[in-house]
């Protein structure tokens, strides 16, 4: 627990603390053009190697493939601390990104194999807290090492963090059974390629059509190449299940419509409210709180009722934090976006338990990794694509507030699409009994 505590609570810090420093980073080192480079290598880099990761977890154990991530991440880390260029910088922050691909499933994936269903939400809601205190804890750190020691720092920090981490891991004995099984490595390198383009719509300025197109085309053979793998690095029997099919089309529609908010709520915080920078992000504590308060009680109620009506509650709160921030207008301040956090936070907090905890249970052993690590991607996917279509309804607006309003309301429509498609999921009677099963032993 320590070790996989340590190891998000390092990758979400590292997830948004180049937000308040790459500004001085992009003045010292030159190349503004590959500004947003930076961060975007890095997403790319860890948005593909989560599924990988969580598939090479099921084939070889768990234990080996995260301490694999833990020490990339560190070298990752250093690298980029002793960047002497921009170019180098992105090129790290890709290194950095896949250790960060290759540690951030396994949280999940270890609490799946080590607790019984009504113990997990509790392991995910501390989970949770460490996004909370990475919220306010990244703003800190970088203004802090920025004007007291120096942007390397950010970086460097990492390094005792993930050897803690790593250290702690030695000991661990592992409790699942690894499946041995020829690695897809082809495979796995046209789904990378596929998903890269793709994502790279969310960066370039020209050719978005090609990159896409381009992108699905190599999906579409990645799909037909799978189909005749005895071991598929993504196994097609998780797209041939219907309930797991619902249920990440739901987190994918979720988080394109509104998991992004917490990316311009402080900029609204800071521009329209006047707030400091940390202020803006205690402020999204609120999510963190909301997240914690349901999460630890959602694997007992999925016991007691099921896993299709603890979703629908969950968009429907989903909705309701959509309308309240669709109506945010400059009278608005720090405590009424501190009680939307919260109604989001409880939302998300619902939807992201429950649905993982459910595509979990929904499989054998020997797929619970890659079942695990494929929703979290497809929140990955949902989140890359909602803060890029948030952030250019922001700068085409005429003026802020007018983009803000924009934004909030293609977040409010995202979330109505996403609790139709809750009412499509079913209560599977495999996932229930696997549900009732885990309690029991």
């Amino acid at each position: 627990m320590i070790s996989i505590v340590l190891a998000m609570l390092v990758a979400s810090i590292d997830s948004t603390i180049m937000n308040t420093t790459m500004p001085i980073i992009a003045k010292e080192l030159g190349r503004f053009d590959l500004y947003a480079w930076s961060f975007a290598s890095y997403m790319i880099t860890s948005t593909i190697l989560s599924p990988v990761a969580g598939r090479l977890s099921d084939l070889f154990g768990r234990k080996k493939v995260f301490a694999f991530g833990i020490l990339l991440f560190l070298v990752g880390s250093l690298l980029c601390g002793l960047s002497a260029s921009m170019i180098q910088l992105v090129i790290f922050r890709a290194i950095q990104g896949i250790g960060a691909g290759f540690m951030m499933p396994f949280p999940a994936i270890i609490a799946g194999d080590l607790f019984p269903v009504e113990k997990r939400g509790k392991i995910q809601a501390l989970f949770t807290g460490m996004w909370g205190l990475s919220a306010v804890l990244a703003p800190l750190l970088g203004s802090f090492f920025v004007q007291y020691l120096t942007w390397r720092w950010i970086f460097f920090v990492n390094l005792p963090i993930c050897l803690i981490s790593f250290l702690a891991l030695l000991p661990y004995q592992e409790h699942y059974q690894p499946k041995k099984a020829r690695v897809d490595y082809l495979g796995a390198i046209l789904f990378a390629i596929g998903v890269t383009l793709l994502l790279l719509v969310t960066v370039v300025q020209k050719d978005k059509l090609f990159y896409f197109f381009g992108g699905a085309a190599v999906l579409v053979v990645f799909y037909f190449f799978e189909k005749k793998q005895d071991s598929p690095i993504v196994p097609l029997s998780l797209f041939k299940n219907k309930s797991i099919s619902r249920i990440n089309l739901n987190a994918f529609i979720g988080t394109v419509s509104l998991f992004g908010a917490s990316s311009f709520i402080p900029l609204f915080l800071q521009k329209i409210a006047g707030l400091s920078l940390f202020m803006s992000g205690v402020a999204l504590l609120g999510t963190a709180i909301g997240w914690m308060a349901v999460a630890v009680p959602a694997g007992k109620w999925m016991i007691k009722y099921g896993y299709r009506i603890l979703l629908i509650i969950g968009n429907t709160l989903l909705f309701f934090s959509g309308l309240l921030l669709s109506l945010l207008n400059e009278q608005h301040g720090f405590w009424y976006v501190f009680a939307v956090m919260i109604v989001q936070g409880l939302a998300f907090g619902l939807l992201t338990t429950v649905g993982l905890i459910s595509v979990q249970q929904l499989v054998g052993g020997h797929e619970k990794g890659i079942s695990t690590s494929f929703f979290m991607f497809c929140r990955n996917m949902g989140t890359a694509i909602g803060v890029t279509v948030m952030g250019a309804l922001l700068t085409n607006s005429v003026n802020f507030m007018d983009g803000i309003h924009h934004l909030f309301l293609f977040g409010l429509i995202g979330s109505i699409f996403a609790l139709l498609t809750s009412f499509l999921v079913k209560n599977d009677p495999v996932a229930q009994n696997n549900i009732m099963n885990s309690k029991i032993s």
